[in-house]
């Protein structure tokens, strides 16, 4: 099983979720809590930065939790998807090249999660599907030091979006190479892109379709890619690109 750890956060005076995908995951901490006055607490022990290193692995996030002059072990699970959404969710990643390149750029664009959704594939956690479990003597669900944790993950979600795809089941690496793999396929192995005729009409005239080989553009490759690898990955989707336009796939 891969796991990533993160380095504890220090105090802070205010911080919250700024990604439109990190306020998506309080939410669902919020509409889950049984108790608001709880919820307040964790997110001020979250500030106050009690919260030790924090691991993260498929469907489990851990941390100690200093309170007064006892440490808490925390934990908060989530669904993990099983390898049919998976298979779902890579398809409609390698659909559409613009969603490789984003998710690259720590962005999680809202037309790939909808489109995972349309699919079976919820990204994103709903209500109870946070699940905190505490070694501390409270009750509530979830206790202040399960709700301080994930107030401090939808913080690392904001600056790492593959964070949430490493809960959801897939590593950064594993990911990556499964897409590479599907653009690299075969033409006409994926599901044909469907567009309706009122899309179709707001949409700009076909350019000519390039004989030559286009321009790659350089692009900062994360943490443990080089700049060969990324660039193969995008040669090979522009390279898939074309075929598809050359064979007609793309139906109105």
């Amino acid at each position: 099983m891969t796991a990533r750890g993160f380095a504890a956060f220090p105090k802070v005076k205010r911080r919250v979720a700024t990604t439109w995908w990190g306020k998506a995951w309080v939410k669902a901490l919020e509409d889950t809590a049984l108790d608001a006055g709880m919820v307040r607490l964790g997110r001020r022990y979250a500030h106050a930065g009690v919260v030790g290193p924090i691991t993260v692995s498929p469907g489990r996030l851990h941390a100690q939790v200093h309170d007064d002059d006892t440490v808490h072990n925390t934990t908060v699970s989530v669904p993990v998807l099983s390898q049919v959404q998976w298979g779902r969710f890579l398809d409609r990643v390698a659909e559409n090249p613009a969603h490789i390149a984003a998710l690259l750029d720590n962005d999680v664009p809202r037309d790939l999660v909808a489109a995972a959704q349309e699919s079976g594939v919820d990204l994103l956690p709903g209500i109870g599907d946070l699940e905190p479990d505490c070694d501390c003597d409270g009750w509530e669900l979830p206790c202040r030091h399960a709700a301080a944790l994930a107030f401090q993950v939808g913080w690392l979600l904001d600056a790492d979006p593959f964070v949430l795809l490493l809960l959801k089941g897939k590593p950064e690496r594993e990911l990556l190479d499964a897409v590479r793999d599907r653009v690299a396929g075969p033409v006409g192995t994926r599901t044909p892109v469907v567009v309706s005729h009122e899309t179709a009409a707001q949409l700009p005239a076909k350019p000519p379709i390039p004989t030559t080989t286009p321009v790659v553009l350089a692009v900062e490759p994360p943490p443990g890619f080089d700049a060969a690898g990324l660039t193969a990955l995008m040669e090979i989707a522009a390279g898939r690109a074309r075929a598809l336009l050359r064979s007609g796939t793309l139906e109105e």
